[in-house]
């Protein structure tokens, strides 16, 4: 019987989902027909041979589907890659409940922690395999531990869940099925933040496919490296095991081995108008009468320019289920009248989300003058004031809504009035009046001057397939300039924006959507109200100092800053849920108090669209990219009638 064990793995959840043990089937296992004709001509093993000893066993939400059919979606622009982890590759360790109560098994077997949260011990399932048919046993976890997370060369950012006091946990491997963490301090926090979307690489460091680019274990790796076309086999390693971004991990990767349910043959980068994702046929779930999983034979993603065509698309029936970039408020009447053409209806999102736009200001700006002034807080608190919230939510979120900041909301234990709501008063009066005090010069144009006698552009660089971003802020802009201030918005493809802002320090600000508004999740994701990953985009430099202080690009943040981030990694080494309560709720008001970035309204419910003929689709489910919607209600048991 699979168990897990502790209140440490436990940690924050009220529920958590014990899988069965393997099923009396076990010697009559199912296979889509089409590979059924690859094992007759000996281009595959018998399944019985592809499964593990122990497969997971998956109870379809609705019923035992059928095999066979195309689940047809849509990528947005070239940057927008990430959206994967949310359709087709969220196979971590441990995966998210439905309901977001907790987690429970998913690659891993057994998944144990001792009593104070410093060490786990983890099982694979014996004879799983990756796509092409190799072994994935613990040799792969050394393999991504030895080369990725503890590699200065590679200096890959990121996994903090693998650190305690800015040092890795040490990996232990038991055998080829069984491995230990053992952390310097307790981590209470390590079993949710596996689960979360795109964190967990031990499922993803395919060591046989890897090593050819990495000079520890190919001393031609240069030579390879070169003829691929980069200059050292650290880009090229980088660049292979795409861990640096999640453009890169899926970009041209039709060669990779996966674990996923289906694997790239023509993976985005590779062709212009789509890209296509196949059946495993090494994938190791089976439903509840021995069906290997998944049901659908192909995930078809179309390469869209904009969110428009998308629009044209699902109005006209070419998408199975989706919600990104689609189902905004503006687009909701348009796409409701159309179901019946589009043979759709809607499913319902709970929002997750801190807000539906946050005004994102560097604070890390390479500007000196720049910096000096964004940091200032009542800078933040005039602009803030400057917007006519109740506008904006009257003319593009249709009504739906109120004024907050990037808060919690109202209702979960953790909420904290003066975080949801300072300084969302509409006073135009009194902004001018705390810029005056801060930036008093003007020039001809009744734009404020800097201290170095510059007109205060600012620049809001925006992904171009927000589609709500992009309305909000022609109403924005002039509400800014209305203060003295030269508010800008310049849109590029996703992929130019995730490398200026993301990973730069030149651009002045940006706006973003995701954060969490309540419960665990915002202990998982408190990117607004502290800064500890690079979803902290107002601090870059800062988190980069949280985790990594050697990192030539971190800069040691202010006290207030850096008693925020220590009370975060208290946060993560208790395993007790109200022991992480109490802590969240000083951080939540230590956010308050620094105001690192403001909003327009707390998102009201959104929805998605979902073709009829979609079986297994769970009709309401969170919103979130940490909790990869659709992702947790395991896409894998989708089918067709």
């Amino acid at each position: 019987m699979i168990k897990l064990k502790r209140r440490a793995f436990l940690a924050g959840t009220s529920a958590v989902l014990i899988l069965p043990a393997l099923p009396a089937f076990a010697a009559d296992f199912k296979e889509a027909d089409i590979l059924k004709e690859k094992v007759s001509s000996g281009a595959l093993p018998a399944l019985k041979d592809r499964l593990p000893e122990n497969p997971l066993v998956i109870k379809p939400i609705e019923s035992v589907g059928k095999h066979g059919g195309d689940w047809n979606m849509a990528l947005v622009g070239g940057g927008s890659l990430s959206m994967l982890f949310r359709y087709q590759a969220y196979e971590p360790l441990l995966r998210y409940t439905p309901d977001w109560s907790g987690v429970t098994l998913n690659v891993a077997e057994a998944f144990d922690g001792n009593a104070d949260s410093t060490e786990y011990t983890i099982r694979l399932r014996k004879g799983m395999k990756w796509s092409d048919g190799q072994p994935y046993t613990t040799a792969d976890v050394k393999f991504w531990y030895d080369t990725i997370l503890t590699d200065k060369r590679v200096a890959v950012n990121g996994q903090g869940h693998w650190k305690t006091a800015g040092k890795p946990a040490k990996l232990e491997i038991v055998d080829e099925q069984t491995f230990k963490v053992t952390f310097a301090k307790p981590n209470g926090m390590f079993p949710l933040q596996v689960a979360w979307a795109n964190s967990d690489h031990t499922t993803r460091c395919p060591k046989h496919y890897l090593e050819q680019f990495h000079i520890d274990y190919n001393p031609k790796a240069d030579e390879l490296a070169k003829e691929r076309g980069f200059e050292t086999w650290i880009a090229a390693f980088q660049s292979a095991s795409g861990f640096q971004d999640d453009n890169a991990f899926f970009l041209n990767s039709s060669k990779k081995p996966c674990l996923h349910a289906w694997m790239f043959t023509t993976a985005p980068g590779e062709n212009t108008e789509r890209a296509i994702a196949e059946r495993n046929p090494f994938y190791w779930k089976v439903d509840t009468e021995g069906n290997q999983l998944p049901y659908m034979d192909r995930i078809v993603y179309q390469m869209v320019a904009d969110p428009q065509v998308l629009l044209l698309k699902a109005m006209q029936g070419e998408i199975d289920l989706m919600d990104q970039y689609i189902a905004t408020p503006n687009n909701k009447s348009v796409l409701y009248d159309a179901r019946e053409q589009g043979k759709y209806d809607f499913y319902t999102l709970t929002s997750t989300e801190a807000n539906v736009m946050n005004f994102i200001f560097n604070l890390n700006h390479n500007d000196e003058t720049k910096r000096k002034l964004f940091r200032n807080k009542d800078f933040r608190a005039a602009l803030s004031m400057a917007l006519d919230r109740q506008s904006l939510i009257d003319a593009v979120l249709v009504g739906q809504g109120a004024p907050a900041q990037p808060s919690i909301k109202q209702g979960d234990p953790l909420y904290n009035e003066q975080l949801a709501t300072q300084f969302t008063s509409y006073d135009v009066d009194k902004a001018n009046a705390m810029l005056d005090t801060l930036i008093p010069k003007r020039d001809d144009q009744n734009f404020r001057l800097d201290e170095k006698g510059r007109r205060l552009t600012v620049i809001f660089e925006i992904d171009q397939a927000r589609a709500v971003f992009l309305d909000l802020f022609q109403l924005v802009i002039p509400m800014f300039q209305a203060v003295g201030i030269d508010a800008q918005m310049r849109t590029m493809d996703r992929s130019l924006w995730e490398t200026r802002v993301r990973q730069g320090r030149d651009f002045d600000a940006t706006a973003h959507q995701f954060g969490a508004n309540g419960g665990v999740a915002a202990m998982l994701d408190p990117r607004y109200y502290v800064p500890t990953d690079s979803n902290a985009m107002y601090a870059p430099a800062w988190q980069l100092w949280y985790l990594d202080r050697n990192n030539a690009n971190a800069e040691e943040p202010p006290e207030e800053t850096k008693k925020q981030l220590e009370l975060y990694d208290k946060l993560k080494s208790t395993s007790d849920p109200a022991g992480q309560q109490e802590i969240m709720k000083q951080i939540l008001q230590g956010a308050a108090e620094n105001f690192y970035v403001f909003g327009i309204s707390l998102p009201p419910d959104g929805y998605g669209i979902v073709k009829n003929n979609m079986k297994n689709i769970t009709k309401t489910m969170p919103n979130s990219f940490g909790w990869p919607t659709p992702a947790p209600t395991m896409p894998e048991q989708f089918y067709k009638v």
